[in-house]
């Protein structure tokens, strides 16, 4: 093994998250500028901002299973970290809903292969869990990231391409496979012993099923708001403070690259209720969107910068593994 491959930086599936998060908050602002006039290039420097982390973490995670497969296979092993890997097909897509404003060709590029990549894992890995002989404990909300997150995204992504009719196909999948996986998910928690430290942050996705498909559902349907996207976000807002008043007992580490698991439920949640003031809501989402963008907005601003100091103090990424060690 080679100098220079000792020295490659491991990137976890998991920071994919970053993209989710970026793109998703640049949503959030293409929303507001096209509901309250906000400024345009926000919510476009932060869709750049996504797509160059993207480019960056493609690379850097293909050479990890170029020149270190060992490592990468184990994580492909892992019984939680595995689920992380469809964010790589996620991410992927979103790098391609961001670009149709510049060049369709290059969206459709982006997002084909994307969608193809997250089909492919969802069913690898569904058809796992489907053959049991796993253990209980391991039952977290990253169980929704290949089906769920998966679905939503191409949902997003088709009807953002023009072609919503599939989008709502797709959208149907990622719903029903987000009710089934919940009622396992809330079966663990009330049941088995108390999720260890360590696991406990992965919780926080548990406010982007309702959240991101909302944004999905408003994504392929249009005319004045309705009560499954009204239902939708109230269910995200139940989560949201659900997850504020566990918030002493979910963030018992400290800040990670793992804070980044929140922001894409957190942004979704913004976009949807920005959303819906613009398809002519004038009830109490009307009255609630703008304290919650703001908020979603404070919360990406903090994570952000706290990334970006980890980044410069050496904190951020997990330290290279020996090669001895990887023998």
């Amino acid at each position: 093994m080679s100098e220079r491959e000792r020295r490659l930086p491991v990137i976890p599936a998991s920071f994919f998250g970053t993209v989710l998060g970026l793109v998703g908050w640049g949503n959030s602002w293409r929303a507001a500028h096209d509901t309250w006039g906000l400024p345009a290039a926000i919510g476009e420097i932060l869709m750049l901002a996504g797509v160059l982390v993207w480019a960056v973490l493609i690379i850097l995670f293909a050479a990890r299973w170029l020149s270190v497969r060992s490592d990468a296979l184990a994580e492909a092993a892992h019984p939680v970290q595995c689920c992380f890997i469809g964010l790589v097909g996620v991410a992927t897509m979103l790098a391609g809903i961001a670009a149709p404003p510049y060049s369709t060709p290059f969206a459709v590029a982006l997002f084909a292969p994307g969608a193809a990549f997250t089909l492919f894992f969802a069913l690898w890995r569904t058809g796992v869990l489907w053959q049991g002989a796993r253990d209980p404990a391991a039952t977290t909300p990253v169980l929704y990231l290949p089906t769920v997150a998966g679905s939503y995204v191409t949902a997003i992504g088709c009807a953002t391409l023009g072609f919503p009719e599939w989008g709502r196909l797709v959208l149907g999948a990622g719903i029903l496979s987000w009710f089934a996986i919940e009622s396992v998910l809330l079966h663990r928690l009330y049941t088995a012993p108390e999720m260890p430290p360590p696991l406990r942050p992965v919780l926080r996705i548990q406010l982007a099923p309702p959240t991101v498909g909302a944004a999905a559902y408003l994504s392929v349907t249009s005319g004045p708001p309705d009560l499954i996207a009204y239902g939708l976000i109230g269910y995200g807002l139940l989560q949201l403070l659900l997850l504020a008043r566990l918030g002493r007992w979910i963030f018992v580490a400290d800040f990670s690259a793992s804070a980044w698991a929140f922001t894409f439920g957190l942004t979704a949640l913004a976009t949807a209720m920005v959303r819906l003031v613009g398809r002519g809501d004038a009830g109490p989402v009307s009255v609630l969107a703008p304290a919650v963008f703001v908020l979603v907005s404070t919360a990406m601003s903090a994570i952000i910068l706290r990334t970006i100091w980890l980044l410069v103090v050496g904190r951020l990424l997990p330290a290279p593994v020996p090669a001895a060690a990887r023998a």
